[in-house]
């Protein structure tokens, strides 16, 4: 409508063709726009090469039109072929602004030659000269800015790659993290944070959750707001997570994130589970403990087992004198009888502390325990009506036959003999799956033992030093028969782990490697 007001007005005869003329053309335009806008903006499509070259000829067109009923090259709005050139620098290729830059420049000395008769002047030399500088200035900014839109698009998109996939990362890993604001309302947690505290994300997103976390785990949460207030990070703190379902230790790092400006920092928190590390470390210690143990074991029992042997002697030889009374004579049978017990003892003192693998060769761990099995059936603490039984398939390893059948024997024997009377007990070899191992325990290509039973379970005063000399929960029990079990199982290089429940029973499980390390065999 602007350009059709600005040719009228241009006019210099008002003749009924030009009116025509530029009515027919204030019509197409107003079509055209339309048409476009419905493609663009109503349809939602993309301007395609097509489309440019069609608006751009028309453009040219219209342009043209209007400078020809204007005045052609004495139209003051022969300028409008500037914006034109400059908005097909912009929209399209280097090449094709060329192009229309060549029509416009073509078109324009058409008109000015053929459509007004007038020869060519300085004036029409210099406006061509804008056209095509106006084409290469545009067409070379367009390029720059289209080369710096590119680069951009291609770090946002590497940006978005990179978070794509630390997010993947920080989804998928154990490791806990957990971010609050300085008001300690919740901004980020991962799967693992929720699955180690026991909360839900969507419960608590940007919601106060700090006092949750000093209801679940106290010391993390005074980690966290000690970090808050002082600025102090925390490294390798060690808190207790006290769930329902059960109460773990974590090892928690802190640090701080630097907020909006006029705003407290945030406190990121970085923890995991080291249940299975504290598991590991207690039985090295406990491994230590029995190998002191056992090498002064050994000690004593040399030292006490020759003379108590010449104690027996001379006790037995006291009771054969004629002159002995029946007192002398209870008294010395008396002697005799717990000297033979504290022989025995003596005996499974050097048993544990001789405890060695001696012959390592491949064998069946299946077989093995099924004469165990055989043999405890046939021990007079076995009750009749006991079941025992044998589940798996073969298991085949290298090891000690005799060590491995005494771990089972004895693991079996205390199963019975914990359950009494109606004792039902599983023994189970096989290949255990990989989260059954504690992080960190450090056996390849491993084999498993397990046996159960139905008795009444452990007492917690002696579950914490069931494994050490003359512990024992049985009365009549030596208490060595698990701290040879450990031996043993160490001297394998495998582990051993319990777990009973009050009234639910016990589990014994021990793993094994399959093969001896480069190092044992040579």
């Amino acid at each position: 409508m602007a350009i059709y007001l600005a040719a009228a007005l241009k006019f210099k005869v008002a003749a009924p063709l030009d009116i025509l003329v530029t009515s027919f053309v204030l019509v197409a335009t107003a079509v055209v726009t339309i048409a476009s806008y419905w493609h663009t903006h109503v349809r939602g499509r993309a301007p395609g090469v097509t489309f440019l070259y069609s608006q751009a000829l028309f453009d040219v067109a219209l342009v043209t039109t209007v400078v020809h009923v204007t005045g052609g090259p004495q139209s003051d709005l022969t300028s409008l072929y500037v914006p034109l050139i400059a908005v097909t620098a912009v929209l399209m290729p280097p090449r094709s602004a060329a192009l229309i830059t060549t029509l416009v420049g073509l078109v324009y000395i058409a008109d000015v030659f053929f459509g007004h008769s007038t020869p060519l002047t300085p004036d029409v030399a210099i406006q061509l000269a804008v056209f095509v500088a106006v084409a290469a200035v545009t067409a070379y900014v367009a390029s720059r800015v289209k080369l710096m839109g590119a680069e951009h698009e291609a770090l946002a998109g590497e940006l978005r790659q990179v978070r794509l996939e630390a997010a993947d990362v920080l989804r998928n890993i154990p490791t806990g993290i957990v971010t609050v604001d300085p008001e300690g309302r919740l901004l980020y947690t991962n799967p693992a944070a929720e699955a180690i505290l026991g909360f839900r994300e969507r419960d608590w997103r940007d919601r106060p959750i700090m006092p949750e976390f000093a209801r679940v785990a106290p010391e993390f949460w005074a980690a966290l707001t000690a970090t808050a207030r002082r600025g102090v990070r925390a490294m390798r703190v060690e808190a207790v997570v006290r769930r329902p379902d059960r109460t773990f230790p974590i090892g928690v790092t802190t640090t701080t994130l630097d907020g909006a400006p006029g705003e407290g920092p945030r406190v990121t928190a970085i923890f995991s589970d080291i249940s299975d590390s504290k598991r590991l470390e207690r039985l090295r210690l406990r491994t230590e403990r029995l190998e002191a143990v056992a090498e002064l074991s050994s000690s004593l029992a040399h030292e006490i087992k020759n003379p108590l042997a010449s104690i027996r002697s001379s006790v037995e030889q006291l009771a054969r004198a004629s002159r002995a009374n029946p007192d002398e004579k209870f008294l010395t049978s008396l002697i005799v009888r717990e000297s033979d017990r504290l022989a025995r003892l003596l005996s499974e003192f050097l048993d544990f502390s001789r405890v060695r693998v001696t012959e390592c060769r491949p064998l069946d761990l299946h077989q093995v325990a099924g004469a165990a099995i055989r043999l405890v059936r046939e021990h007079p603490d076995c009750p009749a009506d006991a079941r025992i039984e044998l589940l798996g398939d073969r298991t085949p390893m290298e090891g000690d036959e005799d060590l491995l059948h005494r771990v089972v024997s004895n693991l079996v024997l205390n199963a019975v003999q914990a359950a009494g009377k109606e004792a039902r007990v599983t023994v189970r070899t096989g290949r255990p799956e990989p989260h059954q191992l504690p992080g960190g325990a450090g056996i390849d290509n491993p084999v498993a033992l397990g046996v159960s039973d139905n008795g009444p379970g452990i007492p917690e005063s002696v579950r914490a030093r069931l494994f050490e000399p003359f512990v024992t929960g049985r009365v009549g029990g030596t208490g060595l028969g698990l701290a040879i079990v450990q031996r043993a199982v160490d001297a394998h290089r495998g582990l051993v782990f319990v777990d009973s429940t009050p009234g639910q029973g016990t589990t014994f499980t021990v793993y094994f490697p399959a093969a001896r390390r480069r190092e044992e065999a040579a």
